[in-house]
């Protein structure tokens, strides 16, 4: 991820989709369309029967994933050759439960032996991250993506820019993933990030959704996360790939 923002710093467009759906061996297929359409990163969500921050649109694809069969080890089957089309960062996101009844450490090494980039656990506690978990991370050489909100001070945001890496994630406000968002406040919240200095360089997610949403953050970060808006697009969708490459050229284009 390191060589994608020394390159690339800003507009950056980071496209969230849920592992399994709409079916459940379409994952490599989206991936590929994502590539394809031009998105710079990919983020995989592990489905999960209690997404706590995600909206209903994703809690629902998460349920839908998980009835077709997804888990996490079927998914790193999926993934074992990824790399042999896909160039562009990848990182995982979901939450600690499954992946502590899988084993951290044997999450860690199957992702880094598929060639993900990094992961995002939302609720992973800080204090957890600095005492075991940010060594397990380092052994395998992955990035750690941690959360920031409006609501988040300027020393908490200081001290989670210096536990992650690859980037900041930037949550445009407390609610869940999927809903309205009004920009002035984002806005002014970005510019406020700006100001502190950070290590490492910021996406903003949640309500970011189409072309016109993306262009009003662009200026004010180093880009976007969209996932909620392609998941809906794919939910009508019966070519995946070609529906995740016509989404992503119609945020970009």
């Amino acid at each position: 991820m390191e060589l994608l923002f020394k390159d690339k710093s800003e507009a950056v467009l980071n496209v969230y989709f849920t592992a399994g759906y709409p079916t459940l061996d379409s994952t490599i297929e989206i991936m590929n369309g994502i590539q394809e359409g031009g998105a710079d990163l990919i983020e995989i969500g592990m489905p999960y029967s209690d997404p706590l921050a995600d909206g209903p649109v994703i809690q629902e694809s998460s349920g839908v994933a998980l009835q077709n069969g997804m888990t996490i080890e079927y998914l790193f089957t999926q993934l074992k050759d990824f790399r042999k089309t896909i160039s562009i960062p990848v990182v995982l996101m979901g939450y600690m439960n499954p992946v502590l009844q899988y084993g951290f450490e044997k999450f860690c090494q199957k992702a880094a032996e598929v060639a993900i980039d990094g992961f995002i656990l939302p609720d992973l506690p800080v204090y957890e991250f600095e005492h075991h978990y940010g060594e397990i991370l380092k052994k395998y050489g992955l990035d750690f993506v941690f959360l920031v909100t409006p609501e988040t001070s300027e020393t908490r945001v200081k001290q989670l820019d210096q536990l992650s890496s690859g980037f900041l994630y930037a949550v445009s406000s407390s609610s869940t993933t999927g809903n309205e968002k009004d920009f002035s406040q984002v806005t002014a919240y970005l510019n406020r990030l700006k100001t502190y200095g950070l290590k490492n360089p910021f996406l903003v997610g949640f309500g970011i959704k189409d072309k016109s949403t993306f262009e009003l953050v662009k200026p004010h970060a180093n880009g976007a996360i969209i996932g909620s808006a392609i998941i809906k697009a794919l939910s009508a969708s019966n070519n995946p790939g070609a529906t995740a490459k016509a989404f992503v050229e119609s945020v970009l284009n």
